[in-house]
């Protein structure tokens, strides 16, 4: 093959753009971006006959520029199908959201909104207020304050309550969360200065006692959302923190990480503690998170008392962490959930703990059948599902999976991964495992498409 004979048949940008295929994109998207991608797949082909390919021809490459064009205006941000197993799965975008809590967030999404303004006095007023009266209703708190997220929530507490002062923290709470953010580092950025008590597994009263000085600003709880430690242990609790902090007129900021508002015991898992047990027990200021098991959008929550609350509204990082209108619309709605006393029913993470063994199975083996009508190699096993997303660390909830047998499970995920929608599923074992329990009932009929296209995909 003569390589200066295959680069002579590469056409130039301009004549690629005559290319029939690609009139309809140049009329939808312009001629820039459109021969921007021309040029750059035309470079690609040279240089692949400069390595000894033969020149593709005017039409491959034309469909090459229509694939890319594809890629590049397609939102890199998709709606996918969760099937691992994994209720609040953190690299799926954590909770899924109630119809409530996404009405409410379209409504005030398509339109002006009362976001910053009083409609009764007709003046300017807080976004902070918002979410307010609902947060204190559930909690018992005095007061609340919204951010973006509860590592924001954290930070903005540290900050308002100890800035260039002391904050005493157990040895064991120094936990390190998902991306590799630890406490300390939160506390150094807030200004604090950390001093840690105790050991990595036994902490007592005396050694917060002993710790705290006339530079001392707050005493910290860190609940270990992520892991455990079992065996000899010790570990104060939180209402011994507060009498004792409150002897030297100390705030107690207590990090849920989770949080939740109900009893995670009655759905057969280990307790996590309740944001109404922290309020009771006397913390301050106690931080969570509005899309682990709150079941509502990415925030983070701080209630508590009104004293330090106010001192954090005030505060000028509350800015740089403010939550957008969006985010308030949506939580209130979830927050209404467990007003009305419907959270099991209404937010799909806590319609997914609750979910019924043998429902669950149920619906595998509706899914298995189909499959097999199809020529799919499909079963059904017993499996464990996880809560997830920093929770419940190591508890897990019987399920019942279908179990894909094909020629490449590893194929057979990339497959589903790169479907429309796309699915993500679990390979374990070489066979492909899909649990019901994550998947929202008006996705069946897609997953179930996504499935059969795959498997044809990969299967011939």
């Amino acid at each position: 093959m003569n390589t200066r004979e295959e680069l002579r048949k590469l056409p130039s940008v301009d004549r690629l753009l005559q290319a029939p295929e690609l009139a309809q994109a140049i009329a939808e998207w312009g001629h820039n971006l459109v021969a921007d991608l021309a040029r750059a797949v035309i470079e690609r082909a040279r240089e692949a006959v400069l390595g000894g390919a033969p020149c593709p021809g005017y039409e491959a490459l034309a469909r090459d520029v229509a694939g890319e064009l594809e890629r590049v205006t397609r939102p890199s941000l998709r709606p996918i199908i969760n099937a691992t197993g994994v209720i609040i799965h953190t690299n799926l975008g954590r909770a899924p959201l109630s119809a409530a809590a996404r009405a409410a967030m379209a409504a005030v999404a398509q339109g002006y909104s009362n976001l910053e303004y009083d409609l009764e006095a007709g003046r300017r007023g807080s976004r902070y207020d918002h979410a307010v009266t609902l947060l204190c209703q559930l909690t018992g708190a005095e007061d609340a304050v919204v951010v973006n997220n509860n590592a924001g929530a954290v930070l903005l507490a540290l900050a308002g309550v100890a800035a260039g002062r002391e904050v005493i923290v157990s040895r064991g709470q120094l936990v390190e969360i998902g991306g590799g953010f630890r406490v300390p580092d939160v506390m150094r950025q807030s200004g604090a200065r950390l001093v840690e008590v105790g050991t990595t597994n036994r902490t007592h009263l005396r050694d917060y006692e002993a710790a705290i000085g006339p530079e001392t600003g707050a005493l910290l709880r860190v609940h270990q959302s992520n892991f455990r430690i079992i065996g000899f242990t010790a570990e104060v609790p939180l209402s011994e923190m507060v009498a004792l902090a409150h002897q030297h007129d100390l705030p107690v900021i207590d990090d849920l990480g989770s949080g939740t508002l109900l009893d995670t015991t009655v759905y057969g898992l280990a307790p996590e503690p309740r944001v109404q047990e922290s309020v009771a027990a006397g913390a301050d200021l106690v931080t969570f998170s509005g899309d682990k098991l709150l079941g509502g959008p990415q925030a983070g929550i701080i209630v508590g008392k009104a004293r330090w609350i106010q001192v954090l509204r005030r505060h000028p990082l509350i800015r740089a962490l403010r939550v957008d209108k969006t985010t308030l619309a949506g939580l209130q709605a979830t927050l209404l959930h467990y007003l009305r006393g419907e959270a099991e029913q209404e937010i799909p993470v806590w319609r997914m703990i609750a979910a019924r063994p043998e429902d669950l199975e149920c619906r595998a083996r509706a899914w298995t059948a189909a499959l097999k009508a199809h020529g799919i190699a499909a079963d059904v096993a017993p499996a464990q599902s996880a809560v997830g997303g920093g929770s419940l660390p190591g508890e897990t909830l019987p399920t019942t999976a279908v179990v894909l047998t094909p020629r490449s499970a590893e194929a057979l995920g990339r497959a589903l991964r790169e479907g429309d929608p796309p699915v993500v599923a679990r390979v374990v074992e070489d066979r492909v495992w899909l649990d019901p329990r994550t998947v929202l009932p008006e996705e069946e009929t897609a997953l179930l498409s996504a499935i059969r296209i795959a498997w044809e995909r990969i299967h011939g």
